[in-house]
């Protein structure tokens, strides 16, 4: 078995590693595993106008149960007569057949593997939370010995956050946890350092040499220990110590002006520049690397930052060596090891994340062309995934015409669309196509009525059916009545079998199209899109306090005007300003009342009644 490298593996990691990838083989792998935080997890798309599309889908959920898998895992373990199934022995009869105890089999199952491919001088790193963090440490413990545990990282993944109001009864949790072992006592490492704080060049670096501008602190020169720590002992400038340096090492410092003395019989001391240090040796508390947003997000829910997954292979590898990644997501790790000049193996179990994986590369590196390995190549892998998962069938069906996979698995909430494609129709203005997708043998001209109906109530430009069967010459006949858009150049309704696109003998006609990175770097030319805010976003909004002399009165806002809203103290009388973009239709002021301050139009209506009864 032969590792092969620079590639994307589509598949369960544990039949990957156990199937492909040679012994010793890898230098560093990262891995960002779920974290059984019992969390359903969706890519999020963009329309190229800025809007949330409605082609979401669930990459994953992350919730695990106790079942046949996990307990063949558990056997499987067991029979590795390894520290790692004693552990796990112990862990089961302590949590018992438990949905947690079916996440840490699976792990520990795949961490065996991950450490079996590892070379001597490798590092693993595991990216996790709290929610498991602790048991996940006792397993790596076991697999690769307590003497291997390097250390635990704290990446600050989130600015702190008040979730009170949301019945948070605990400190708030934004740190994640990165168990960081090597697989011997000799790993590859290569020191990284971070700036200085300001603060800090400005208390020790106080000093600046007025003809260069260098700014320099004065550092003890000073033996401590003496003779006892070897450290020779000497006259210089007038002052006999016991010194840092041999007697030729500070003749040369004192030639270059390095050695200073403050006044005569001053003990010398060494100047250092600030220009000359590399900075702060990197520690385990990283709260310097912001979350994945902006220009970088990829609508991917767990995204990891670049910068981070730079850092990490920087520190524990070098050029040309070998970096995995068994549950890559979106791609950050290979994105991060290819701009290193590592070479890299990408694993995932959805279709979703390849295809974004692909086209992260396609636009940052147009160069590289990754083969896939695990997705089907002829009919035959497109009917075996088709019998074993229809909707990674349906989402890769989608890839094979450039579209972005919609949907998921709850039945009937996609209404049938399977995916979706945006292009360009003219100057700012974009249209869109929506794709159903049919691995079934029995097919129908319904199907076909039925995707043309879907594609005028969404308003769509057009509809694309793929189909694994052929179809029958009265759906194509179906599709043909539908007629055709943009002058003729392409049809309402198309029909495009698996077979023609899998030969490119495929004479479907598309618009140049936007794919899952591109649509979000089209988005972002044209800013966020504003919505009006609803009541409740109003009131959390925040407030500026502005005195008023006059009563306010009810009357209809300008559209590029504020939101008023109108309040009273018992000691004066304000007015609070709601700031936001835009506004997209009118709204009221609402009359300035002299007790309370109501939730609503109709609370503040009934309170006005009470108060006209009261005076009367």
């Amino acid at each position: 078995m032969q590792t092969s490298t620079n590639q994307l593996y589509f598949g369960d990691c544990l039949d990957v590693l156990r199937h492909h990838i040679q012994s010793a083989s890898i230098d560093l792998v990262y891995l960002d595993p779920p974290f059984n935080s019992k969390a359903n997890y969706n890519l999020l798309y963009k329309e190229p106008t800025g809007k949330k599309s409605a082609a979401q889908v669930r990459t994953f959920q992350d919730t695990w149960h106790w079942g046949p898998d996990a307990a063949a895992a558990f056997d499987n373990i067991l029979e590795s007569r390894t520290p790692a199934a004693g552990i796990v022995r112990a862990l089961h009869s302590f949590l018992g057949p438990t949905d947690l105890m079916a996440y840490l089999t699976m792990m520990a199952v795949r961490l065996i593997e991950l450490h079996r491919v590892l070379k001597p001088t490798g590092s693993l790193y595991l990216h996790c939370d709290p929610t498991a963090s602790h048991y996940l440490k006792i397993i790596l413990d076991a697999i690769f010995g307590p003497t291997c545990f390097r250390t635990e990282i704290s990446w600050k993944r989130q600015s702190a956050h008040n979730d009170a109001k949301q019945g948070r009864v605990q400190y708030g949790n934004i740190r994640d946890v990165i168990l960081f072992y090597s697989k011997s006592e000799r790993w590859t490492w290569n020191w990284l350092y971070t700036p200085y704080d300001q603060r800090y060049v400005d208390n020790f670096y106080k000093h600046v040499e007025r003809d260069t501008g260098r700014r320099y602190t004065l550092s003890d020169i000073t033996g401590p220990g003496g003779a006892a720590k070897g450290n020779p002992e000497y006259e210089i400038m007038g002052v006999k110590r016991f010194w840092r340096y041999s007697r030729t090492r500070m003749d040369e410092l004192i030639s270059a002006g390095r050695i200073v003395q403050a006044k005569p019989g001053a003990v010398p001391r060494e100047k250092r520049y600030l220009d000359e240090m590399p900075g702060v040796s990197l520690q385990n508390d990283w709260n310097d690397i912001l979350p994945a947003g902006g220009k970088e997000s990829l609508g991917y829910a767990t995204q990891k930052p670049l910068a981070l997954l730079k850092r990490i292979i920087e520190a524990s590898s070098n050029k040309g060596d070998v970096v995995l990644d068994p549950f890559c997501g979106c791609g950050t790790t290979v994105h991060a090891a290819l701009g290193l000049e590592r070479r890299w193996i990408g694993i995932d179990i959805t279709h979703v994340a390849i295809q974004v994986i692909l086209d992260r590369l396609k636009k940052f590196f147009p160069g590289e062309h990754p083969a896939v390995r695990g997705r089907p190549e002829d009919l035959e892998g497109a009917r075996e995934l088709a019998r074993r998962d229809k909707y990674q069938f349906q989402w890769w069906a989608a890839s094979l015409i450039g579209g972005q996979a919609r949907g998921g698995e709850k039945k009937g909430a996609d209404r049938g669309v399977d995916g979706e494609m945006f292009f360009k129709r003219g100057h700012n203005h974009f249209g869109r196509a929506i794709i159903s997708v049919k691995g079934g043998d029995n097919l129908s001209p319904s199907m076909v009525r039925d995707l043309a109906g879907t594609r005028e109530q969404e308003n769509a430009d057009m509809g694309i059916f793929i189909c694994l069967a052929e179809p029958t010459s009265q759906m194509k006949s179906t599709a043909a009545a539908y007629g055709s858009f943009d002058e003729g150049a392409y049809p309402r309704i198309a029909i495009v079998t698996i077979a023609e696109l899998l030969q490119r003998q495929s004479q479907l006609v598309l618009p140049p199209h936007f794919d899952t990175v591109t649509v979000r770097d089209e988005a972002r030319k044209r800013g966020p899109v504003l919505k009006p805010p609803t009541q409740a976003q109003i009131r959390r909004e925040p407030e500026f306090m502005l005195s008023i002399s006059a009563k306010a009165r009810t009357r209809q806002l300008l559209l590029d005007e504020p939101l008023l809203v109108a309040e009273h103290r018992p000691t004066t009388r304000l007015l609070r300003q709601k700031v936001e973009g835009p506004a997209f239709h009118q709204r009221s002021v609402v009359e300035q009342r002299p007790l309370g301050f109501a939730d609503s139009e109709e609370e503040f209506g009934a309170e006005r009644l009470t108060r006209k009864r009261g005076r009367r």
